[in-house]
């Protein structure tokens, strides 16, 4: 597979069924931190503010990846647990069966854009 160049070719070369959901975190983020610049780095999309990453994603082959500061994940821990959505230091992922919510991806954008100290 070759590297993508940008946002739409990483979505197109992910497997079909995670496409929508992939679509969604992309837009809300986009939305979330209108002023941030949308990249490719280390092979995944993300949302970059001077040089920075405040937010990426990824796809995988049953699931998807949202990666934020872990301080972010921190203070919504909560949410997580009871959205039944896993949770590492940096990332949280979700599936088809079970989805992120908008809003919870824009409540993790904005607290790792604070942390970035933006």
């Amino acid at each position: 597979m070759t590297k993508p160049l940008d946002h739409d070719a990483y979505i197109a070369a992910a497997p079909e069924h995670l496409r929508v959901m992939l679509v969604q975190v992309r837009d809300q983020l986009a939305r979330t931190l209108p002023d941030a610049e949308a990249v490719i780095k280390y092979d995944m999309p993300g949302f970059q503010i001077d040089g920075m990453i405040i937010a990426g994603y990824a796809a995988f082959s049953k699931q998807c990846g949202l990666y934020v500061d872990p301080a972010a994940i921190a203070a919504h821990a909560d949410e997580i647990a009871a959205s039944k959505l896993k949770a590492s230091k940096t990332g949280i992922t979700f599936s088809a069966s079970r989805p992120i919510t908008g809003d919870l991806v824009e409540k993790l954008a904005i607290g790792s854009r604070r942390q970035k100290g933006f």
